[in-house]
């Protein structure tokens, strides 16, 4: 088994339409008054860096959230597509990669030991691994892939993303996880007022 000698390429997909929360909901603030997306990147950008940020053309305001604090973002033309399209081009993006650890803007509660632990996963697997995390049961994000399936990603588009890439019985390795916030993302208002309950 082949290992990757540098971590995977972080990409946080922030492009969606958030049609069932009503609002561009990755600039929505939490009890903390922090924007949804930099909470999530709070948990990233310590460990890595060098996080690439997809986006719509018209999220202006990201845009410039991201510049603020030194984020990389590109603008996906086919996020229209849904999921998979703004997963593509982000992949096409980052080409040259060892690796692509996936994750959403808005899933805030990741812990940053997960995030760890599946960079570590890929990085000492093969180019063909997938790896995601599983919590009492349940598969959640980020997921990792490693660079062999640069070319069936930038393939992608619809909303289910690359899920039909894990549907395949044996085709990714779970990683238990003791982290709940894999399997928490913010689709609705209720979500995220039930998220500042708890923060604050």
């Amino acid at each position: 088994m082949s290992s990757s000698s540098s971590p995977p390429q972080v990409l946080l997909l922030a492009a969606g339409f958030a049609r069932r929360f009503g609002a561009d909901k990755t600039c929505q603030r939490l009890a903390d008054g922090s924007p949804l997306v930099l909470a999530t990147l709070k948990n990233i950008l310590p460990l890595f860096p060098d996080v690439l940020v997809v986006l719509r053309s018209e999220q202006h305001e990201l845009r410039s959230l991201l510049v603020e604090h030194g984020v990389r973002a590109i603008q996906s033309d086919r996020a229209c597509l849904g999921m998979g399209g703004s997963l593509s081009d982000g992949v096409r993006a980052s080409a040259a990669a060892s690796g692509w650890l996936v994750a959403l803007a808005d899933m805030p509660l990741v812990r940053p030991e997960t995030y760890l632990a599946l960079s570590e996963t890929l990085e000492q697997g093969a180019s063909s691994l997938i790896c995601a995390p599983v919590y009492r049961g349940q598969r959640g994000h980020p997921v990792g892939f490693g660079a062999s399936w640069g070319a069936a990603l930038q393939q992608l588009d619809g909303d289910l993303g690359a899920r039909h890439l894990l549907a395949v019985p044996d085709a990714w390795i779970p990683l238990a996880c003791d982290d709940p916030g894999v399997v928490f993302d913010i689709d609705y208002p209720e979500q995220l007022a039930q998220l500042n309950e708890g923060l604050s």
